[in-house]
């Protein structure tokens, strides 16, 4: 069998994760970044990864505080998600409205996430976080605040 062959049939044996686009309610909330959201249809809440920002580590300086500040945001309210592939953890990447505004956004901007970068590049949310630093909101109150990618790097995940 060629190799493209084979690189076809394991194209094909992967499993598919499709945009899409649903609404339901917040049922957890894991971090800064992650909860978890029931389908109004019905169904097994789904793991969710916030895109574009990456929230303090649990164990992290201003870990809790996020996390806090996530849930009292949209723990048991109806939010509008918006999926777009999945990341190492097999968590779904999406955006999340609550009441009409970008979830992600408003945890950059209140300063408990930082604005992910992408190959060097600035992120969607990046003028979100110079404002919070510049009004030093949230985490950036704090002196030598470490990005969570740097942060799990330097002494690994949270257990």
């Amino acid at each position: 069998m060629s190799k493209a062959w084979l690189l076809a049939l394991a194209l094909l044996a992967a499993p598919c994760v499709q945009a899409e686009s649903f609404r339901g309610t917040v049922t957890h909330v894991t971090d800064g970044d992650t909860l978890w959201v029931r389908p109004a249809t019905g169904g097994q809440p789904v793991e969710l990864r916030l895109l574009d920002l990456d929230a303090p580590e649990g164990c992290q300086s201003f870990g809790a505080e996020s996390r806090t500040a996530l849930r009292e945001r949209v723990l048991h309210q109806q939010v509008r998600v918006r999926t777009r592939g999945l990341d190492d953890y097999r968590r779904q990447l999406a955006k999340v409205e609550h009441r009409g505004e970008d979830v992600g956004g408003w945890m950059v901007r209140h300063g408990y996430a930082w604005s992910m970068t992408f190959r060097g590049k600035s992120g969607p949310y990046a003028p979100l976080e110079a404002k919070a630093r510049r009004e030093k909101r949230g985490l950036w109150a704090l002196p030598g605040a470490l990005d969570p990618r740097s942060f799990r790097k330097r002494f690994g995940r949270c257990q």
